[in-house]
């Protein structure tokens, strides 16, 4: 299995009710049920106000390499990373558990 994590940093200026990141994170919020290749899959807000903190995140599984790719290759997948390229920033970390 490989965990996918991925973590969030709104561009400044943009808040959490601005109607791009509402529909953005709308779009996470269904990949869990769009993308077969995922085993898990989670996002949510940070609920952490520490000055070094990202501000959204996504945790999820899929079995192994071919299936990461697929999921990143997925039509969903890619609508939701346009979205958010117009308002945030990101890290990933991808690794084996």
């Amino acid at each position: 299995m490989i965990r996918h994590l991925v973590l969030f940093k709104l561009n400044e200026g943009v808040t959490r009710d601005d109607p791009r990141v509402v529909a953005g994170v709308q779009a996470f919020e269904e990949l869990g049920k769009q993308i077969p290749e995922l085993r898990f899959w989670e996002c949510a807000w940070n609920v952490s106000d520490r000055p070094i903190a990202y501000d959204f995140a996504i945790n999820s599984a899929v079995d192994d390499a071919e299936a990461l790719q697929r999921y990143l290759d997925h039509p969903a997948h890619q609508a939701g990373v346009a979205q958010w390229r117009e308002f945030a920033t990101w890290v990933i970390a991808d690794y084996p558990f």
